[in-house]
């Protein structure tokens, strides 16, 4: 009797862990990498906890000028999927996804999207990338996201499309929201002095007109002629909605609303999300976080 419980308790130890819950799973989790964080975002949304989503730039992180690590390309070699936002916004990503002979599906979010001529080239071949500031092209990314995954996964085909209608149907909800609030704001009124112009689809969708020194990259340097023009302008107009940007440097800006007389009325999220423990950690928190900034400070409230 001894001796079988010894070899049952051998057999026992012997034998293969049981691999914790959820293991299985992670390690059939589809591979993905996002170029950003907003993209990551939506990836997440649409992917769920089929995808196992990398994002290369991070929270707070600019994306235009990214120089990527080897880990980065490590990291798409073993993907089946790379999302990037396209329109010269992330070049260095097609880079990246060249030198690295990237096999898999390569998804450009902004397919499909009526993109609008930037005031310049300002290395964006004279497109303006940041559509997703316009929640109802938002959705054509989401769209995009969806078909890149479907194609890499199919099995995972009706996972992905519930959850990318169920995600459009949140951002229907809040393009909807964003218009009731600019709404309160008088037409004259509705006038936003950012860092550089990463709004222009927001103006365009939702009635904003917004004025920056600088172009559409963050980097590019304004003339002391492109200020001056401003200060005038926001003395004139009475502007008093006057932010800075999570990215990019500020200095431009605090001068500009200090020479005017107004107040830096606080920081938007244009290019980036926050952190998790910040106001826009989502696609869905930043445009209501910003919207919610913007609004009382175009009012002149406070």
């Amino acid at each position: 009797m001894h001796r079988r419980s010894f070899l049952v308790a051998t057999a026992l130890l012997c034998r293969p862990l049981a691999p914790p819950l959820g293991a299985a799973h992670a390690q059939s989790a589809v591979p993905a990498v996002a170029a950003f964080s907003i993209l990551g975002d939506m990836l997440r949304e649409v992917g769920g906890d089929r995808v196992a989503a990398q994002v290369i730039v991070g929270p707070d992180m600019d994306t235009h000028n990214f120089q990527p690590r080897p880990s980065h390309a490590e990291a798409l070699r073993g993907a089946v999927i790379a999302i990037r936002n396209g329109a010269g916004f992330d070049a260095w990503f097609d880079r990246l996804l060249s030198s690295t002979r990237f096999a898999g599906v390569a998804v450009t979010a902004t397919e499909g999207v009526a993109l609008r001529p930037a005031s310049g080239a300002h290395g964006h071949g004279g497109q303006d990338p940041h559509a997703w500031q316009d929640v109802r092209l938002a959705i054509q990314y989401v769209r995009n996201i969806e078909a890149g995954l479907v194609r890499a996964d199919p099995a995972g085909a009706e996972h992905y499309r519930a959850r990318a209608a169920g995600y459009a149907h949140r951002l229907e909800a809040l393009d909807g929201w964003i218009r009731e609030q600019v709404a309160t704001v008088p037409e004259a009124r509705r006038v936003v002095i950012t860092g550089h112009e990463a709004f222009g689809y927001f103006g365009a969708a939702y009635g904003v007109s917004f004025r920056a020194p600088q172009g559409v990259s963050a980097n590019a340097e304004p003339s002391a002629q492109q200020v001056a023009a401003l200060i005038r302008m926001i003395r004139a107009q009475g502007v008093t909605a006057v932010f800075l940007e999570n990215i990019g440097n500020p200095a431009t800006l605090r001068r500009l609303a200090e020479e005017a007389g107004v107040r830096v009325r606080g920081r938007l999220f244009a290019d980036a999300l926050s952190a998790a423990d910040g106001p826009a950690p989502s696609y869905e928190a930043m445009m209501r976080y910003n919207t919610g900034a913007m609004v009382p400070a175009m009012r002149g409230d406070g």
